[in-house]
């Protein structure tokens, strides 16, 4: 393995978009393609607009890179398994750089960016023992010394966000991500996410297909079907957080904040209204885990823009006392909290007051 990566090459769907390079004083700049200026689409239309500039990030949460590059690595679960990884060969992850992370992103990465060169190796598809799977899962979680080839596991998780455990299958030629249960997690949580799923969509919220695995350990395994895969080609992701170059992991966002960047880049103004939905679920359900990145922008080609991701990571958060996202800076906002960022945006008061009692009934 190479560990001294300093150029990349980024591609989108076999296609060049441009190019990092680091620097020497350890920062990272990205250039587009002259091609890609000319017939390709900005990758953040924040900070990043098709010219042939040389763009380096100011940001100080994503080790040099821009965050629609860091959307790409893996966190928490696939970080600790590219992790595991790289130890069993003798290297210490902790000094890989960013661009050499990237080298290791598997096909199953998250969006539609790819990076050149590629430092992983693929495996052909096929079928998988799903509570097998999440025993390895277990094993790795509770980092005990087995002699189990975690291969599988690697191969398909390392290039995982979030932190629960999951991995990403093809099923019947569509590709899915199963997830199992972490450290905190009830036996059920499978089972937890798929009825949260079910009420969000009851809500007329726009939630992508899902479906609850079976299995012999517990009630089952939430599978979600990927909405960064369409017709075989890669989509294009960027987080909230990313859109606005800051991280997750720090509670600073703010659900108008979302609402802002709506306006800005959606070619549909009615992802407002479905983003008052998703706030209003999160709110009235008690998913506190609504932050900067678990919301998603994807492009569309055919409509040469920007539009809401489907809801994802849909459940009940008892262990957080407060919103990731505030709205309007409550950190346990009420319905006139919801009412009033509505109004900022000149919602239809009548409208959003009757999504906000049809949820508030059928949660009830």
């Amino acid at each position: 393995m190479d560990i001294n990566i300093k150029k990349l090459k980024v591609k989108y769907n076999n296609q060049i978009v441009g190019y990092l390079l680091e620097l020497e004083n350890k920062r990272i700049a990205f250039q587009y393609d002259n091609e890609w200026i000319l017939k390709g689409f900005s990758i953040n239309p924040f900070l990043l607009p098709l010219t042939n500039e040389v763009f380096i990030s100011k940001s100080i949460y994503f080790s040099g890179l821009f965050g629609v590059f860091h959307d790409s690595l893996p966190d928490d679960w696939g970080e600790l398994l590219v992790r595991n990884m790289v130890t069993n060969k003798g290297i210490n992850f902790d000094k890989l750089s960013a661009l050499t992370r990237l080298t290791l992103v598997s096909d199953n990465g998250l969006g539609a960016l790819q990076y050149e060169p590629v430092q992983n190796e693929k495996k052909p598809d096929r079928t998988y023992d799903l509570d097998l799977l999440a025993e390895d899962a277990t094993k790795i979680l509770n980092d005990l010394e087995t002699e189990t080839d975690f291969d599988d596991i690697y191969t398909l998780g390392g290039s995982s966000g979030g932190a629960r455990p999951k991995v990403h299958l093809k099923i019947e030629r569509e590709e899915w991500i199963v997830k199992f249960k972490g450290h905190l997690d009830p036996l059920n949580a499978g089972e937890l996410e798929y009825s949260a799923n079910q009420l969000a969509q009851q809500s007329g919220i726009n939630v992508n297909t899902y479906k609850l695995y079976p299995s012999k350990q517990c009630t089952g395994y939430f599978g979600a079907k990927r909405f960064d895969r369409e017709e075989g080609k890669r989509v294009h992701m960027i987080s909230l957080s990313s859109l606005l170059e800051t991280t997750h992991k720090i509670p600073n966002l703010d659900y108008k904040h979302l609402f802002q960047v709506i306006q800005a880049i959606c070619f549909d103004q009615d992802d407002l209204l479905e983003a008052f939905k998703r706030m209003t679920f999160n709110v009235l359900y008690s998913n506190r885990d609504d932050h900067g990145k678990n919301v998603a922008f994807l492009y569309s080609e055919f409509h040469k823009g920007y539009q809401l991701s489907p809801a994802y990571d849909l459940t009940k958060t008892p262990r957080l006392v407060e919103h990731q996202m505030t709205v309007l800076g409550e950190g346990n906002p009420k319905r006139e909290d919801l009412l009033k960022l509505a109004l900022e945006f000149n919602m239809s008061k009548k409208e959003c007051l009757d999504i906000i009692d049809s949820i508030e009934k059928l949660l009830q």
